[in-house]
């Protein structure tokens, strides 16, 4: 896609030969165990007795197994204990966070994701079961939230230490998966580059979704702030109660038409996460001094799969502009991509324990939309994409109860029942249509006719007169 992508494949390297170290380590660690090869040879029970302990640790995973749609993302069960290195700990996963970026790398159109097969996932919160060497400030039983680039979508993961951060008190596992990337997203949008202050206004798109909902609560922890908020009619209620003072219905109405009505110099702060025509939107809607944060380009997603006219149309109309332009429209311009600040972890903690005060303080508390078992990823991941989610998506790892699966089957009778009978109904429409077609036709027949019987009338008598 640009130059990004060579140093983006060679990233992808470095990871899959660190995956593929854990499961070396253990073999070369093996001999380490054993006391002698000649007590070894003495108690052949004491060394199998290892072997079966390592083999029957699994857990559960959802991996990528290609790019397209939401059946490439399947649950999988892996073996082995995950092996720690000096810095990490393995957390017990409870619940993940699913992100817009997830959806893209299921497509393909996510660089910071390794190729497949690979476990997505860039949040999840749980309870730590094991620490590394040199950890010192994480001890078994922390129940910690994590922020890594890949790798959380499963039963158990191994982290940095320091790319953990403690949950409060009061706060539920759930919320916590919910938390670090759209707060730290929105937190350092509006405040590092937005430089957020009283009175000034600003334009939040997908208003009802995690960052959107994220942003609109940061911005009410600063005084009269005007928030616009663009999401479909449905939502407007939750967003206009949640803090967003003018939302806009996006499918019927023109945004930037909307926006110049009520404030007609434009805005102080847009965040643009759709990029290519909408950036080139956003810019113009900027006041002098207003500043566009854009952070992604969900244009690209259209349909399940990798839809090529979206992403060409996207690029297209990607957004560039001359630095002269910049000078005199006192305007700025800035790029966030939370996948590219991994390795800035003391700026990423001070923000990330200044978003933990406010939740204390109560200012900020993540919007559960709703929670999926494992096995229901692929309806979690459609829910997110036809924008049906007020909130956060999650994922838990809890088991899915055997009645529901059982349920799942009917309801996928249910789906095809349904699609049968909207098909029947759409026939009988259909067919309906055409008896009406019928019915007009012979209404405008039946004048013909009547004007046909008048002439024959006046023609007989003329000939009579003959």
């Amino acid at each position: 896609m640009s130059g990004e992508d060579a140093p983006a494949e060679q990233q992808n390297a470095v990871d899959q030969k660190q995956e593929t170290k854990p499961a070396e380590e253990p073999k070369a660690e093996e001999p380490k165990t054993e006391p002698a090869p000649a007590a070894a040879e003495a108690s052949p029970a004491a060394t199998t007795e290892k072997v079966p302990e390592e083999d029957t640790f699994t857990y559960r995973a959802l991996v990528l197994t290609g790019y397209g749609g939401y059946d490439k993302v399947k649950l999988q069960v892996k073996k082995g204990k995950p092996v720690l290195k000096a810095g990490e700990v393995l957390v017990r996963v409870k619940a993940c966070g699913l992100n817009f970026a997830d959806l893209m790398a299921r497509q393909g159109l996510y660089d910071r994701l390794p190729s497949p097969p690979v476990t997505p996932g860039m949040e999840c919160s749980g309870v730590v079961e094991a620490v590394g060497e040199e950890v010192t400030d994480r001890k078994v039983g922390d129940k910690v939230m994590a922020l890594n680039r890949f790798g959380l979508w499963q039963e158990v993961a191994v982290v940095p230490a320091t790319h953990t951060f403690l949950i409060p008190e009061g706060m539920s596992f759930e919320e916590a998966a919910a938390l670090p990337v759209n707060y730290i997203t929105a937190y350092m949008m509006l405040f590092d580059f937005g430089n957020l202050r009283p009175n000034q206004s600003v334009l939040i798109h997908a208003a009802a979704g995690g960052v959107g909902i994220a942003a609109t609560q940061l911005c009410n922890t600063v005084k009269d702030v005007t928030v616009f908020g663009t999401a479909s009619a449905s939502k407007h209620e939750t967003i206009s109660q949640g803090g967003v003072t003018h939302p806009i219905d996006y499918r019927t109405k023109d945004y930037v038409e909307e926006v110049r009505k009520i404030s007609p110099k434009g805005l102080d702060i847009i965040l643009d996460p759709l990029g290519g025509s909408d950036t080139h939107k956003a810019y113009n809607l900027l006041k002098p001094m207003g500043k566009l944060i854009t952070y992604g380009a969900a244009n690209m997603l259209a349909g399940q799969k990798k839809n090529l006219i979206a992403v060409a149309k996207n690029w297209y109309h990607q957004f560039s502009i001359h630095t002269l332009s910049l000078i005199q429209g006192n305007k700025s311009v800035c790029g966030f991509h939370l996948g590219y600040l991994d390795g800035e972890t003391e700026l990423i903690t001070q923000v990330m324990n200044t978003i933990l005060d406010l939740y204390k303080e109560g200012k900020v508390k993540p919007h559960i939309d709703s929670t999926w078992h494992l096995e229901q990823v692929g309806d979690a991941m459609r829910k997110m994409q036809e924008r049906n989610n007020i909130g956060k998506v999650i994922l838990t790892t809890e088991p899915m109860p055997e009645e529901e699966k059982k349920e799942e089957p009917k309801k996928e009778d249910k789906k095809e029942d349904k699609k049968k009978d909207d098909k029947k109904k759409d026939d009988k429409k259909k067919d309906d249509g055409k008896k009406e077609e019928k019915k007009d036709d012979k209404k405008k027949e039946e004048p013909k006719k009547e004007e046909k019987k008048e002439e024959e009338k006046k023609e007989e008598p003329s000939k009579e007169e003959k």
